[in-house]
């Protein structure tokens, strides 16, 4: 029988990497209130770095602020609602700010119960056994090309497209996220992280550097190092969740 699960111990690392200017990525939690957000922004000059802050901000403010009556998934549904207006209507009154946005990924614990919540690529793995597992599924136009079978994980890794995300916060007046509800075992590692560190770490790679008994401060470390190493061509951002007795 699973060890039911009664705290949660975190740490996060973010740099922009060797070629971009500036980090448009940004991300935030807080253990005591199991809340966990990274986000990915994008638009031209400072759009993204906005995008990217202004969802963290909002979602973390709804959810740390939340109705404990209410049902987990709803709170964190009517949060990513919140911050998506936010920033779509902050675009709107803003020319050098029109079509800005950013992905988001979220995780929201209670005890042993966990519900992530993703739009975009930014993406969420769980590390149990050794073995990592990706829980979320890219909004991109490639990764949706490979679920319908009509194009490979290698082709889709060369493809032109593959920087093209069909699901984002703030560029439409309405967006649906996807909500995943799992259970935690006690030792389980969660890693939310920004495409920046995908984008040049395979799965395998990155479960190797997880799947080593070191602090969670080093483990985020070695991650960011090891994408920067791997080439570095985008921010790279990255906080890691442990569940513990």
């Amino acid at each position: 029988m699973a060890t039911a699960v009664v705290h949660y111990t975190a740490s996060a690392a973010t740099d922009r990497g060797r070629k971009r200017p500036s980090n448009e990525d940004a991300f935030g939690y807080s253990v005591e209130h199991g809340v966990y957000v990274v986000c990915d922004g994008m638009g031209g000059a400072a759009a993204g770095e906005i995008a990217s802050s202004l969802a963290v901000d909002e979602v973390l403010s709804r959810l740390t602020n939340r109705d404990l009556k209410m049902e987990p998934q709803l709170a964190a549904e009517q949060a990513i609602d919140a911050a998506n207006e936010v920033i779509f209507s902050r675009s709107q009154r803003s020319l050098s700010l029109n079509g800005m946005g950013t992905t988001l990924v979220g995780f929201l614990a209670e005890d042993r119960h966990v519900w992530v919540i993703n739009v975009g690529d930014s993406r969420c793995y769980r590390l149990r056994n050794s073995h990592l597992e990706q829980i979320t599924l890219d909004h991109s136009l490639v990764e949706e090309q490979v679920r319908m079978g009509r194009m490979t994980p290698a082709e889709a890794l060369r493809s032109s497209l593959r920087n093209v995300i069909t699901r984002a916060l703030g560029t439409q007046s309405r967006v649906t996220p996807d909500v995943f509800a799992l259970e935690a075992d006690a030792g389980d590692l969660f890693l939310l992280c920004s495409d920046g560190l995908t984008r040049e770490l395979s799965d395998e790679h990155i479960q190797s550097l997880l799947a080593v008994d070191r602090p969670l401060e080093d483990l985020c470390a070695g991650l960011v190092n090891a994408a920067k190493k791997a080439g570095g061509h985008d921010n790279i951002t990255c906080i890691l969740v442990r569940a513990g007795t």
